[in-house]
């Protein structure tokens, strides 16, 4: 354990991040689950507006750093491709 005051609240806050980090990874991987289920029962209309609301997801964790920018655009990007392999 740190002794020092500064470590201590490193450790903390390290900590409520990882947390919120955690929940933010699983709540994409969760949407995508969703998108993926749509896109296997080729129904575009829902399959677009889940794409619409997963990408929003991915690029507001890219803003909060959980993802980095490019990584994000990558997701969205190779969902988007899945999306048009359906049209």
């Amino acid at each position: 354990m740190a002794n020092i005051k500064s470590a201590k609240k490193r450790i903390k806050t390290a900590k409520t991040r990882t947390l919120r980090n955690k929940s933010t990874k699983s709540r994409i991987k969760t949407e995508t689950k969703k998108f993926l289920a749509f896109v296997e029962e080729k129904d575009f209309e829902k399959a677009s507006e889940q794409l619409n609301k997963l990408s929003s997801y991915i690029n507001k964790a890219a803003g909060k750093n959980v993802f980095h920018k490019k990584t994000a655009a990558r997701k969205v990007s190779s969902l988007s491709r899945v999306l048009n392999t359906i049209k």
